[in-house]
C-alpha cells in the first residue's frame, strides 16, 4: 500500500507543479500585457483649407484654363483627391465652363503607388457631351487638376461604378492610367515687353 501511496502522491505533485508552471505563465502574460505602452491611435488631422487649382475649358471647349479654389480637406491624399475633383464637378466660379456634369458623383479613390484609380459614377460617361473635344477637356480636367495639386500622384485611372472603362465616349482611350497633359491648356498672353 506504502508504494500505491507514494505513487500516487507523485502523480499529485506532478499535476500540482503542471498547475503552478500554467498558473504562473498566465499571470506573467497579464502582467506583461497590462506593463506594455500602447501607443494611442494617431489623431485625426483637422480640416483645413489649402488653394489648389482647377482645369475648366474656355468657353468655346476647345482649351482648359487654370482657377484657384480654396478647398476644404480632412485628411490624406485620396480624401484631398476625391475633395478636388467634388470641385470640379462644382463648375467653375468665372466665365469659364464647366467640364464635367453636374450631377457626376465621385464613388471613391484609391491611391496605389503613383497612380490614383477615381471610381466615378455611371452619371459621368453619361453626362459627358459628344464629341472628343468634351471627351478631351472632361479626362484631362481631372488629369491634370489632380497631378497639379497632388505631386505625388503621377497618373489618373478612370474607374466607372468600380470597373475599368475604355473610353467615356469613344474617342479617348482609358484602359491605362493616363498621365498629366498640359497640351490643352490655354496660356495666358504675357505683355509685350517694354522697349
Amino acid at each position: 500500500m506504502k508504494k500505491r501511496t507514494s505513487g500516487a502522491k507523485g502523480i499529485l505533485l506532478i499535476a500540482f507543479l503542471l498547475f503552478a508552471v500554467v498558473l504562473g505563465a498566465l499571470i506573467f502574460k497579464k502582467y506583461e500585457t497590462a506593463a506594455r505602452k500602447v501607443e494611442p491611435p494617431p489623431a485625426a488631422q483637422p480640416v483645413g483649407t489649402f488653394v489648389s487649382t482647377l482645369f475648366f475649358a474656355t468657353p468655346d471647349g476647345q482649351s482648359l484654363v487654370r482657377e484657384g479654389r480654396e478647398v476644404e480637406i480632412a485628411e490624406g491624399v485620396e480624401e484631398g483627391v476625391e475633395s478636388v475633383v467634388d470641385e470640379l464637378i462644382g463648375g467653375p466660379v468665372g466665365d469659364l465652363a464647366p467640364t464635367l456634369p453636374a450631377n457626376a458623383r465621385v464613388l471613391g479613390v484609391r491611391v496605389k503607388g503613383e497612380v490614383a484609380q477615381i471610381d466615378f459614377g455611371h452619371e459621368l460617361v453619361e453626362g459627358v457631351p459628344a464629341g472628343s473635344a468634351a471627351e478631351m477637356a472632361a479626362v484631362y480636367s481631372i488629369v491634370d487638376t489632380v497631378t497639379t495639386n497632388f505631386p505625388q500622384v503621377k497618373a489618373v485611372q478612370f474607374l466607372v461604378d468600380g470597373a475599368a472603362v475604355q473610353s467615356l465616349k469613344g474617342h479617348l482611350d482609358l484602359t491605362g492610367p493616363l498621365a498629366a497633359d498640359f497640351s490643352m491648356e490655354k496660356k495666358t498672353p504675357t505683355a509685350p515687353e517694354a522697349k
